[in-house]
């Protein structure tokens, strides 16, 4: 198996929404951010496979000196093989890709969060981080779209915990600010025991709409001269608010399933907003 079929493979497991995004790529491209997302998965799968966290937290460090190796010209993984031709053609900087490391670090020390502050770090480390690779490999001439790509990574991580309330708190984790729980009278354990209460119903229209505020905000801040080359992520943007829609009709479905699209949805949706640029 080559590096790119072992990166297609991985990326294909996933189902993942992002990966619809690929679609409509260049053949170049299109194998460049198959390769980003391969390397998102592998991280990610660390964290959230594992039952041992110091065994985790050892499998990162290794990545890391996977990534060393990378820059130095001398990769060893099949992903980071894949990445290899990618570094110099689309300049994409080391640090980018040890501080997604560096979020899935933060799985393995916390599983709160206090207040939004602590929760937009997280956000940025692990979905604006990969959003700024992205955006080069897409096609960047504007420093404004670096803004757009840290905006939308926001927005489609807030999008995931609003979504993901039961598959983290099987996992023993809340990414709702405790803050916040707390000004709408639902407890820790509420979340955990994945218990429906007038409390819940009114928290999740105000994380929805904060989520919402973000889309809005990447929307604004990505320059004309770059929305055609930016497509990709307005057709994972697109994606992610149909799925948001899904969860406003009934917030509380979030505890007892995981809200997702059809296929034919999802690609009409990702179709549609190709077009629309």
């Amino acid at each position: 198996m080559t590096p790119e079929e072992y990166c297609q493979r991985k990326a294909q497991a996933s189902g993942s929404s992002f990966y619809t995004s690929f679609f409509f790529l260049p053949p170049m491209r299109r194998r460049a951010i198959t390769a980003l997302y391969a390397y998102c998965r592998e991280v990610d799968d660390v964290v959230d496979e594992s039952t041992d966290a110091s065994e985790a937290a050892r499998q990162l460090e290794k990545w890391r000196g996977e990534i060393e190796d990378l820059y130095a010209g001398a990769p060893k993984h099949p992903v980071t093989r894949a990445l290899l031709p990618f570094l110099s053609e689309f300049h994409l900087p080391k640090a980018r890709f040890l501080e997604i490391i560096d979020g899935m670090e933060m799985d393995l020390r916390q599983a709160r969060y206090p207040d939004f502050d602590a929760l937009v770090l997280y956000c940025y480390r692990v979905a604006g981080a990969v959003g700024l690779l992205a955006v080069e490999i897409f096609g960047r001439r504007e420093e404004a779209t670096c803004d757009y790509a840290c905006a939308l990574g926001t927005a489609l991580q807030l999008t995931n915990i609003v979504r993901d309330v039961a598959e983290d708190a099987a996992r023993g984790r809340i990414y709702f600010p405790l803050d916040e729980l707390a000004r709408f009278g639902v407890s820790e354990d509420d979340i955990l025991a994945l218990r429906d209460s007038e409390g819940f119903r009114r928290l999740m229209p105000f994380q929805i709409a904060r989520a919402e505020r973000f889309y809005a905000e990447a929307g604004r801040a990505l320059p004309d001269a770059d929305r055609k080359a930016q497509r990709p992520g307005l057709v994972m943007a697109a994606i992610y608010r149909a799925v948001l829609d899904e969860i406003k009709r009934d917030p509380a479905q979030v505890l007892t399933r995981r809200v997702s699209l059809s296929t034919w949805k999802k690609l009409r949706t990702a179709a549609l907003a190709w077009i629309r640029g």
